[in-house]
């Protein structure tokens, strides 16, 4: 009998509603997996017609053309001799389905819906997809005309089954189910499913990978078998990055890895083991045999197909590896460079321009385009078509080879500093220096004329002149100040994108980058419509203290020695008047906490779910060694404060790409009012009474109110 099977997995680089792009990229991987001897190969989570299409889901269009990719498939002489597994919606008794199609030689074996769906942080699967609910129960599914014109079918298997080929058992899941405490791979293994699929849409944060991968190999580890993970990849139109990392596992042992991050569109991974293996490891778990007696079965659909071949004794087999993952700042340093070159390829821009003030978000924000370039240059030197291409079309030169990471990085990156009269010397040297060193197109310019302009008409207008507070003015009038800088810096950053190439006699246009960080937009601690404004911005999912880091692992492995005195100087926004030629004004001071006490504060509140009064709670236990109960709860109420009276400015915050679970981001991932009564009355009083009661528990005279 048949013991060695060889299967393929993949991670494929899918852009929503991109259906040629998407099935040139089915194509090529099953190319890539037949070349290499695969007789089943999987993709990723609604590859056919790209993962974010969000409400186009709605649309009777995206069903249509998913039919009419799926039918260039099963007619196309490449799928034949390979059982294809791919990704796309299905209406079924009108009701719309997130499916697998899973097909073989023309004939469709089964048709089989998510049942569970992704409908937390980023994911909105509830809202176009419909789970399947029907466990072990299997319908007919009359396909459209145009796929029976191909397959000669009417109707085929539509529900929850597993196929079941001449040489073992396969059961699949989708993405989420991965993830569920009730996981089908639990049940299907119980029944004889040797080899499990799971075809995903999964997004990088920070520091997940591990937990995806444990999640695999625990799958087949208390039940033995083979885990086969395919994944989307890039940036297939929002604020998401998909990390790759297509694996194979078996008994709990991962046997292949894929990249996490590379700028390769197709990846597939093929590797050949033995079932043997499988059912050797299951025969002696006799906890897992009892369970398998009693279980209720799926139904098998019958399939005239073998994934080995007879004799196959002599067939190599593959070996566990130990995975490797990225430390955090390897994947700040490679997920926003390659989702930067996939909205930069994409959205067919010249380059990007970056307001560069000397400061660590926007040194960090240079530090992703020039590790960007130097993933360019690596995947040209490693032999990507694509990659060459797409280079030479943005740079508007059909012989160009990027070799070099500092001559790419002259072409399509352009940083500007924007001094005004409240600027130092020293931001202005340092901004200079990194430009130099990472060979960025560097403009130097004043906004003070601008500036001057701008307050002139309200003075004419009003016949009062606002002050800075060091000159005597109110703080509103300050405040006034600083933000007619800031914004002007906004306007001239768009002005320069588009026209800097074409004062250098240029074609094309530039897209703005922002740099605010998480922990910023989280208290709020930006100018509404400042440079944190641009079009894109890849630090604005990453903490400072993780930005801090990074720059460290830049200085260290790009030889970045600008990035040492950026490092060291005390993070300002240079709004406010020098004193004696020196910075006054420091952004923690501004913002009446410390960027360590902001990601604390993030955390809670997202993560752990916590409002004013669980915050307190937790804050006294974890703090108690540095602070009072009073303090603490001073601190809070000082950050509840700041987050409710700026929440407005999250409703126009820049598409970021998305790196932490305590992302602030208005759009789908943080959803909260933008208008609050900001006095938080009665969780305030409740603080209070705690407090309270802590200093009478202690022997402290109480004092009526903590603030």
């Amino acid at each position: 009998m048949g013991r060695a099977v060889t299967v393929a997995t993949c991670a494929l680089n899918q852009w929503a509603l991109d259906f040629e792009g998407n099935l040139e990229r089915i194509f090529r991987s099953i190319d890539i997996a037949k070349s290499k001897g695969a007789r089943y190969r999987l993709g990723p989570e609604l590859e056919i017609c790209g993962y974010g299409c969000s409400d186009h889901y709605y649309e009777s269009d995206t069903v249509l053309h998913s039919f009419q990719v799926l039918g260039k498939l099963l007619e196309s002489p490449a799928t034949q001799d390979i059982i294809c597994d791919v990704g796309m919606p299905v209406l079924h008794r009108n009701v719309r389905y997130n499916c697998r199609v899973i097909f073989l030689n023309k004939k469709i074996l089964l048709i089989r819906p998510k049942i569970s769906l992704a409908n937390a942080g980023n994911y909105r699967e509830l809202r176009w997809f419909t789970p399947w609910s029907k466990a072990r129960h299997v319908e007919e599914y009359f396909l459209p005309r145009i796929i029976q014109e191909v397959t000669g079918q009417e109707t085929v298997p539509f529900g929850d089954a597993v196929l079941a080929t001449k040489d073992t058992c396969l059961g699949a899941e989708i993405c989420e189910e991965l993830w569920t405490p009730n996981s089908p791979h639990i049940e299907m293994g119980l029944d004889g499913v040797e080899i499990f699929t799971n075809s995903s849409g999964s997004h990088h944060v920070l520091r997940k990978a591990h937990t995806r991968v444990d999640l695999v190999n625990s799958a087949t580890a208390k039940n033995g078998g083979i885990y086969i993970l395919a994944n989307q990849k890039g940036c297939d139109g929002d604020r998401l990055y998909y990390d790759g990392c297509a694996m194979i596992s078996m008994n709990g042992e991962t046997v292949a890895q894929g990249s996490q991050f590379s700028l390769d569109d197709v990846e597939v991974l093929v590797a050949t083991l033995d079932l043997e293996d499988v059912r050797s490891y299951r025969a002696e778990i006799s906890s897992r045999n009892l369970a398998a007696s009693k279980v209720n079965p799926y139904p098998r659909v019958k399939v005239n197909f073998a994934l080995s071949c007879p004799d196959d004794v002599a067939v190599p087999t593959c070996m566990p590896i130990q995975w490797r993952h990225h430390s955090p700042e390897e994947e700040i340093s490679l997920g926003p460079a390659c989702w930067l070159w996939d909205y930069l390829r994409r959205s067919r821009q010249a380059g990007f321009l970056l307001p560069l003030s000397g400061g660590i978000d926007s040194s960090a924000t240079a530090c992703i385009v020039y590790s960007m370039c130097h993933q360019v240059c690596l995947a040209v030197k490693n032999g990507n078509a694509d990659v060459l291409s797409d280079a030479r079309r943005i740079v508007n030169d059909e012989t160009y080879i990027p070799e070099d990471p500092r001559e790419f990085c002259k072409r399509v990156f352009t940083t500007c500093y924007m001094a005004s009269e409240n600027s130092s010397q020293d931001t202005c040297n340092r901004a200079k220096l990194l430009a130099e060193q990472i060979g960025s197109y560097h403009i130097n310019l004043n906004i003070d004329a601008a500036v001057k302009a701008v307050v002139g008409i309200f003075g004419v207008v009003t016949g009062q002149t606002p002050r800075f507070s060091v000159y005597g003015g109110s703080s509103r009038e300050s405040l006034a100040l600083q933000n007619v800088q800031a914004r002007i810096r906004m306007v001239l950053a768009y002005l320069f994108a588009q026209l800097t190439l074409w004062a250098r006699g240029m074609p094309g246009g530039l897209l703005v980058l922002g740099s605010a960080n998480v922990d910023e937009s989280l208290r709020g601690y930006l100018t509404k419509y400042d440079c944190s404004s641009a079009d894109i911005n890849p630090i604005g999912g990453i903490s400072k203290t993780d930005l801090k880091n990074f720059i460290q692992y830049c200085i260290e492995n790009f030889q970045l020695t600008a990035l040492r005195s950026i490092m060291s100087a005390p993070p300002t926004a240079e709004l406010e008047p020098l004193v004696d030629g020196q910075v006054a004004q420091t952004d923690e001071a501004d913002m009446g906490m410390t960027y360590a006490e902001l990601s604390i504060y993030g955390k809670l509140r997202k993560i752990a779910k916590a409002g004013p009064y669980s915050m307190f709670c937790k804050l006294i236990n974890i703090w108690k060694e540095i602070c009072t109960p009073r303090e603490v709860a001073s601190k809070v109420k000082h950050f509840f404060r700041m987050y409710s009276v700026n929440r407005h400015k999250m409703t126009t915050l820049t598409p970021s790409y998305h790196a932490e679970n305590y992302s602030p981001d208005d759009n789908r991932f943080d959803l909260r009012p933008f208008l609050y009564n900001t006095s938080w009355s009665w969780q305030f009083r409740c603080i209070d009474k705690q407090v309270s009661k802590l200093e009478k528990n202690q022997g402290i005279s109480v004092v009526e109110d903590v603030d």
